[in-house]
């Protein structure tokens, strides 16, 4: 790669130096804050042939270069085009500085909400296998009994899950207070605590709140002046995301005029204290309303606009996942769902996200049987079958949105499904995975009609892309738009350079299999949190979520690039497989905190050793995900990948997956010292 070339010419792709505001790079990628997106030339970016993709995350403009290579664009960028060199922590601020106020705002919530959603879907799992068990005329007609009372000995069982499944939504504050105190910059655990605070025994439970204030039970607090009611705020997030924004802005206020003992004994005592009058006097009353408010302002369009205001949601869902704002949902689901209890008819924002869900994968997979190109197959298989049961990145970014027109259609077909979900009233009672299994999430009755608008929505997806691709009569592949898409050249593959020859263990010049470098549970790519590396771009493989211990090399060959950071290692195998390690999810930003290399670039790796050491918790703690990709770099020297161990726990050195060649790999004599 012409490395200096490169590197003018991203300059000029991007509207020259003065338009970038920070720029930094991790293991494949150069990050930039730009001032204008307008200036970017995204077509020059598709057309460059070193150039792997581009698209925007966390506020900054990303392009894909590629392991070994990075660095040296980016050290050219640095000292021939002026562009000024800053740390992680420091682009990552400016990120968070750029963009309009409602897309930070959207990336505020969500990175309050993915921590947390973890417990939220396992609780709403557990609330619908619940009401399976407990709910009537679901099996055996519309008068039939529970499975509950036609075996009396699962009563117990469904008692104590439901007890556990509402843990999560009756302490919603605690957990959300934890999440927003540590977004917000202050103290996690006071966080927590005022949350537990506001779902206090003491209180009213907001669950009973209209019947207590009827038979004129609830208590009450006359504080300066005024009567306030003792209600809780159980399953509301408005409310809590304020307060934990109050205390985080006391604490930090706090912590800069106060010192040593002084500010470790004072500082937490006044911030729960002032934090604590101003929730239950002020901010929890006032948004409490605005919770309320928005909530039934939302119901209430939909349930006016009726098909209308259903057809509109489902099609524009699946643009919703693209920017990201679908992330902010649960701020409004959560109280639909928990308005059952109170009387109401569930969520319409989860059969709709599932009618959306199902139509992007059926769309992905009239791609797999439309499509001659082998790449893009394999994409469309994976990423289609990862649609249909809730996780649409891949599918979208990495096949409908770049061919464009398997993308419309699916939203279209969201559209008839989103119509008919406000038509017939199909409503879920749970968070789940939206797709074909969430049946379990709706309510029993909706059940037939939510699997039958699923049918009817992959059907129009499946069979509309189908007969466009027929009628055009061509490859899919030949409407890959010019002009770029959220993440590009899905098919690209990484280069890499050649290094010198070195002694390998004898035989291990056939060896095409990749081991298992952590010991943790083995996933598809597809369940990776980071678009590039589910959707593809960086080439096929597995990543692993860590138990324990160190990361070492899946291969015998020799480490091409160890980025002094610890996060990142590109290797070659003796057999000629590249493979790329990502310890981790833009941990590139830890600037080594944590991580312990123990090896260094051109240096020969057998398989099984160490090539850094972990503090996984802490890496954890500080709010990063620990998820870790092994893929193969150089894909398009091979045939696949084969024998997939995912979704079991893998020891080090336990079988990952195999590299299939094209043809016959001879075994190569080992090299001279």
């Amino acid at each position: 790669m012409d490395h200096l070339r490169v590197a003018r010419d991203v300059l000029a792709y991007v509207g020259g130096a003065g338009n970038i505001n920070a720029a930094a790079h991790c293991a494949t990628r150069l990050r930039l804050v730009l001032d204008d997106m307008d200036r970017v030339d995204r077509a020059a970016f598709d057309r460059d042939p070193v150039i792997k993709g581009t698209f925007i995350a966390g506020g900054m403009f990303q392009i894909i270069v590629g392991p070994g290579d990075v660095d040296r664009v980016f050290d050219a960028m640095v000292t021939t085009g002026g562009v000024k060199e800053v740390s992680k922590e420091k682009v990552k601020q400016e990120a968070a500085r750029s963009g309009n106020p409602l897309s930070r705002f959207i990336k505020t919530i969500a990175d309050v909400f993915v921590p947390i959603l973890p417990a939220l879907i396992a609780g709403g799992l557990m609330m619908a296998i619940d009401n399976v068990l407990t709910a009537e005329g679901l099996f055996g007609g519309q008068n039939a009994p529970a499975l509950t009372e036609r075996w009396a000995w699962l009563a117990d069982y469904a008692d104590l899950i439901n007890l556990i499944s509402s843990a999560a939504f009756a302490f919603l504050p605690v957990l959300i207070g934890f999440s927003a105190a540590k977004r917000f910059g202050g103290n996690a655990y006071l966080g927590a605590a005022m949350g537990a605070a506001m779902v206090s025994s003491s209180l009213t439970s907001s669950y009973t709140a209209i019947q207590a204030q009827t038979a004129g039970t609830i208590g009450i607090w006359r504080l300066f002046g005024l009567t306030i009611d003792k209600i809780g705020y159980q399953a509301m997030v408005i409310p809590v995301l304020c307060v934990a924004w109050v205390l985080a802005a006391i604490e930090k206020r706090l912590h800069k005029r106060l010192s040593g003992t002084t500010d470790f004994l004072l500082t937490p005592l006044i911030t729960m204290l002032a934090t604590g009058f101003l929730t239950f006097v002020v901010v929890g009353p006032v948004t409490r309303v605005l919770s309320n408010g928005v909530t039934n302002g939302l119901a209430w369009t939909y349930n006016a606009l009726g098909p209308i205001g259903g057809a509109l949601f489902g099609l524009a869902y699946s643009p919703i996942v693209v920017t990201g704002l679908h992330q902010s949902f649960p701020a409004v689901e959560i109280p639909l769902i928990e308005g059952i209890k109170a009387g109401g008819a569930g969520s319409f924002i989860f059969p709709i996200a599932s009618m959306a869900n199902v139509a992007q994968g059926a769309a992905a997979l009239a791609v797999f049987f439309k499509t001659a190109d082998a790449r893009m197959r394999g994409l469309a298989g994976a990423g289609g079958a990862s649609a249909l049961f809730g996780i649409t990145e891949p599918a979208i970014f990495g096949v409908n949105l770049r061919l464009r027109w398997p993308f419309f259609i699916g939203m279209a077909a969201a559209g008839v499904g989103g119509a008919g979900v406000a038509l017939l009233d199909v409503r879920s009672q749970a968070l789940g995975a939206a797709g074909l299994v969430g049946l379990v999430s709706i309510v029993p009755t909706s059940i037939p009609r939510y699997l039958a608008l699923e049918g009817l929505v992959f059907i129009l997806a499946f069979v509309g892309v189908f007969a466009y691709a027929t009628a055009r009569s061509r490859s899919l592949t030949d409407d890959v738009d010019d002009a770029g898409t959220a993440v590009s050249k899905a098919d690209a593959q990484l280069d890499s350079g050649t290094t010198s020859a070195v002694e390998f263990p004898r035989n291990a010049g056939a060896d095409l299999s990749v081991t298992a470098p952590i010991h943790g549970t083995a996933i598809s790519l597809s369940e990776v949190g980071d678009r590039t590396f589910a959707s593809g771009v960086l080439g096929p493989g597995a990543a692993i979520d860590p138990v324990e211990g160190p990361v070492v090399s899946p291969v015998d060959g020799e480490v091409l690039v160890a980025f002094p950071t610890g996060h990142a290692y590109g290797l070659r195998s003796a057999s000629g497989i590249e493979l790329l390690i990502h310890v981790g999810m833009d941990t590139v930003e830890l600037d080594g905190k944590y991580f312990t290399p123990r090896v260094a670039a051109g240096k020969r790796v057998h398989r099984g050793q160490v090539l850094v050491e972990v503090d996984w918790a802490a890496v954890t703690r500080a709010g990063y995900r620990t998820t870790t990709p092994v893929v193969v770099s150089n894909a398009a020297s091979f045939a696949g990948i084969v024998d997939e161990h995912v979704g079991r726990i893998v020891e080090r050195g336990d079988a990952l997956y195999t590299v299939e060649a094209i043809e016959p790999v001879a075994a190569r004599p080992p090299a001279s010292a």
